[in-house]
């Protein structure tokens, strides 16, 4: 709590979709858990599908897309260092630790024998790129932590869920909101995973959203084949993670018990990235 305070005490003065922090609080005899409060942002947040008294045109979906990567470009160009953020994490050897410590994570929460977990950990150690650039990164940027103008959806008015907000290699950043994102011509295993809203009739693809991305930071992001394939795996591993949770009793919720499905689907996805060279 203190560590996220602290990011959207410097972060909103230069970036506002963040939210205004007002006031962080270690008093545990008031909540029992220290606490911090912030400004409401009022909008909405589209999920998987639309609300149903809500239509997204081709137009209103692609300016939507737009917006949504223009806006994480424009996370990732902002001076972290004058805003007062250059101790927040270890830019360093970043990529080399997240690939370790996620494929780590799989194994210390794992709970099935899936073969895309041998086939892709190898291929992304070997495989790693050499990151040459460091951004404030989100880490979970994706269509339901972005809050939208509801007269106007294509206006991002808020950017919600910071807490693993971090200095890293950008490209990780680009690739988790890929790796969220589903084209109307993937496979229909990968479509009964959709998050989001994004096969809908004018909204960038994949492809295009990087090239878009490419455009606004002024340089052409390479290796995309590994961080997408990277994304995948990760969120498979935070899905693994929950689930093992639920298997072990700690958490009663019921929605979770088909997560594997999920999981294997995410794995196969990141597996299919990996050996194809598939965007």
């Amino acid at each position: 709590m203190a560590r996220e305070f602290r990011v959207l005490s410097k972060l909103h003065t230069a970036y506002p979709l963040a939210p205004r922090a007002l006031l962080y609080c270690d008093d545990l005899s008031i909540l029992n858990a220290p606490f911090y409060l912030m400004e409401p942002i009022r909008g909405m947040i589209i999920r998987r599908d639309p609300p149903a008294n809500v239509s997204l045109s081709p137009e209103t979906a692609r300016r939507l897309s737009e917006a949504f990567v223009d806006n994480l470009a424009r996370l990732h160009q902002l001076d972290y260092a004058a805003l007062g953020l250059g101790d927040l994490g270890k830019p360093l050897g970043y990529l080399e630790r997240q690939v370790k410590g996620w494929i780590e994570r799989y194994h210390n929460s794992k709970t099935h024998d899936l073969p895309e977990v041998d086939r892709i950990s190898p291929w992304l150690s070997e495989r790693m790129p050499v990151s040459h650039e460091t951004a404030l990164i989100h880490n979970d940027y994706k269509y339901d932590n972005v809050v939208l103008d509801p007269e106007d959806l294509t206006k991002i008015v808020g950017v919600l869920d910071w807490e693993m907000c971090t200095l890293g290699d950008p490209l990780t950043d680009l690739g988790t909101a890929l790796a969220y994102w589903t084209d109307p011509n993937d496979p229909d295993e990968f479509q009964e995973i959709r998050s989001a809203p994004t096969t809908l009739p004018g909204t960038l693809t994949r492809r295009q959203l990087i090239e878009r991305y490419s455009v606004a930071i002024g340089r052409d992001p390479r290796d995309m084949v590994f961080y997408l394939a990277f994304a995948r795996f990760k969120v498979a591993v935070i899905i693994q993670q929950i689930y093992y949770r639920y298997v072990q009793g700690l958490t009663q919720d019921e929605r979770f018990r088909t997560l594997p499905e999920r999981i294997h689907a995410l794995l196969c996805a990141s597996w299919y990235c990996a050996e194809s060279g598939t965007i």
